[in-house]
């Protein structure tokens, strides 16, 4: 590790700035806990997650906590994505290696817990596939306009965040909500929920390869200028 890397542009998250994220970055530091490991433990509950949701598809008497379960893990998902980056900096442990940290584990993480959904109760394991797929694509876009170049875009509609706040909606509604109300119109709310980040995801990344192409177009166009244009 070296303290003098400075990694590269880091998504904006709000609440990486509140009392609690910081004393628990700072809590984490002062035990010495590697970002690196913070970040295998984010991949290890989204899996974990994943398998949650993928048992309820067998009918289990537990089901409902399932559910729950599989919420309250992609919600640690989100924390140990926050953390690791917060850690690194305050115990000047970031890295180029903690970058591939960073990137990796959140792509097996989106594929377990989007393809894990698909397989659940009242889900469809073909969206499922495909939700995950597209996820990683945005992925792909954000990191192949910013190596070409371009500013690192986060944006949405249908980022990280927003991808899975719709995941653990679909979980918490098919946790409290009445069996009946689990299918909306034979399509299964975990079914509906994937179709919406599909949907999303593929906006989300036309949005982004956009913008870097006209970015880098403009770039391009005023590197060609003459000295005394």
């Amino acid at each position: 590790m070296t303290a003098s890397y400075m990694p590269a542009e880091r998504r904006p998250i709000a609440a990486r700035h509140s009392r609690w994220a910081n004393a628990c970055s700072a809590w984490l530091s002062s035990r010495r806990v590697a970002p690196n490991a913070i970040s295998i433990g984010g991949a290890l509950a989204a899996i974990a997650a994943g398998l949650a949701f993928s048992l309820t598809g067998r009918g289990l008497p537990i089901d409902r906590a399932l559910w729950l379960a599989g919420a309250a893990l992609v919600v640690v998902r989100l924390l140990a994505n926050m953390l690791d980056g917060m850690v690194a900096l305050r115990s000047s442990r970031a890295s180029p290696l903690g970058e591939l940290f960073n990137e990796v584990p959140d792509r097996v993480s989106d594929l377990a817990v989007l393809v894990g959904l698909g397989y659940g109760a009242a889900g469809n394991p073909t969206l499922g596939w495909l939700a995950a797929i597209i996820a990683i694509f945005v992925a792909y876009a954000r990191t192949a306009a910013s190596h070409a170049g371009a500013p690192a875009d986060f944006r949405g509609p249908m980022a990280k965040q927003q991808r899975m706040a719709v995941v653990i909606a679909a979980a918490v509604a098919m946790a409290i909500a009445p069996s009946a109300w689990q299918q909306a119109g034979g399509v299964g709310l975990p079914g509906i929920g994937l179709a919406v980040i599909s949907a999303g995801g593929i906006a989300t990344a036309i949005r982004r390869l956009v913008r870097a192409g006209v970015l880098l177009g403009r770039a391009a166009a005023t590197a060609r200028l003459p000295e005394d244009y």
